[in-house]
């Protein structure tokens, strides 16, 4: 197999905007989001997501125009059109789009669907559209501009209208512990911050032209972000504190300085670093999420507790849905959240 790099491109920021729409749209509402790993950016096409093994890829293209018309819209399938006739077998091709005219949808209610809800007006537009791009682009051999084959194509499209705010894409990360939920003001800055980090991918190298071999060579250029980073981040803005921070949480230094003084930095570390598997692990997210519930609930409600009384307090079944947490990262973890909020 090889793959030649083509039609990567800088974008304005909204199209950025859209992009990362996409992005948290891959990560959390598209049915195979928990197998989505790698967020590759402006290499295959706008984004591509991967599974951690590099052997599942699914191809998406954003448009962030809110009317977009039939024509318009086949036009913009052209960079998916090229990932169709390549050699790499993706699992999915999504056009995510900021917004079509009433003319597009039979069904407009619809914000998901394939070829079997659009008009066949709209069709017939969208195929006249993708046929008119794919002669202007050097990247589609002229062969390949069949309609048996553009059609073919157009069956294994998935077509996505986005109707969410920014924030509603943020909000869907922490899912359904309503607790945690910061302000529409912090939720906008975590969007924005997870934009300029994708925005960002496209300018540590040059790919255009470049041929790979393999699907996983992709992962040699860094153009990706990983749904681990991107929770993260998320967690350090609502806590205001880092899990990796080089200091150690106020709450946290009775138990640490009662370990012995040449095990201080291997416990701090093995906390740190067990905190981090607690939320990387897809298995057993929504028990991390409770339990970081639980922890601000208490936090909120009894301000003064110690550490160790949070603890004794959290009920054994949330404890039991971390199973990547000991008792002491679990009290690592109470401190950091104790420190954020009354910070």
């Amino acid at each position: 197999m090889t793959y030649k790099v083509s039609s990567s491109e800088k974008l304005r920021k909204s199209g950025a905007e859209a992009e990362t729409k996409a992005l948290l749209y891959l990560m959390n509402f598209y049915p195979d989001s928990q197998d989505i790993h790698y967020f590759i950016v402006d290499f295959f096409n706008d984004l591509t997501g991967m599974n951690r093994t590099a052997k599942i890829l699914w191809d998406l293209q954003s448009k962030g125009a809110k009317n977009s018309s039939p024509k318009s819209i086949g036009k913009e399938l052209v960079t998916l059109f090229k990932n169709f006739i390549s050699e790499i077998n993706f699992k999915a091709y999504i056009l995510f789009l900021g917004g079509v005219t009433s003319s597009f949808r039979i069904d407009n209610s619809k914000t998901s669907f394939g070829i079997e809800n659009i008009k066949k007006e709209a069709l017939e537009l969208l195929i006249e559209g993708l046929i008119e791009e794919c002669k202007n682009k050097i990247y589609i051999p002229n062969e390949q501009i069949k309609i048996d084959i553009i059609e073919k194509f157009i069956s294994h499209v998935t077509f996505i209208i986005d109707e969410k705010k920014s924030t509603d894409y943020v909000r869907s990360i922490i899912k359904m512990h309503p607790h945690l939920m910061p302000e529409d003001i912090i939720l906008e800055a975590i969007f924005n911050e997870i934009r300029d980090k994708q925005s960002s991918k496209k300018n540590i190298n040059n790919v255009e032209g470049i041929t790979i071999e393999t699907t996983e060579d992709a992962l040699d250029y860094c153009r990706h972000l990983t749904n681990n980073e991107i929770r993260l981040l998320t967690l350090q803005r609502i806590l205001n504190w880092s899990i990796l921070e080089k200091g150690i949480p106020e709450a946290f230094l009775e138990i640490y300085n009662r370990f012995p003084a040449e095990q201080r930095k291997d416990k701090l570390n093995e906390c740190q670093a067990n905190c981090c598997r607690a939320l990387f692990n897809n298995n057993c997210a929504d028990g991390f999420w409770t339990f970081f519930e639980k922890i601000y609930t208490l936090v909120i409600q009894h301000p003064q507790d110690s550490v160790t009384e949070i603890y004794r307090n959290i009920e054994d079944e949330i404890l039991d849905g971390c199973p990547d947490l000991d008792v002491h990262s679990f009290k690592y973890f109470i401190s950091i959240v104790k420190e954020g909020i009354q910070k």
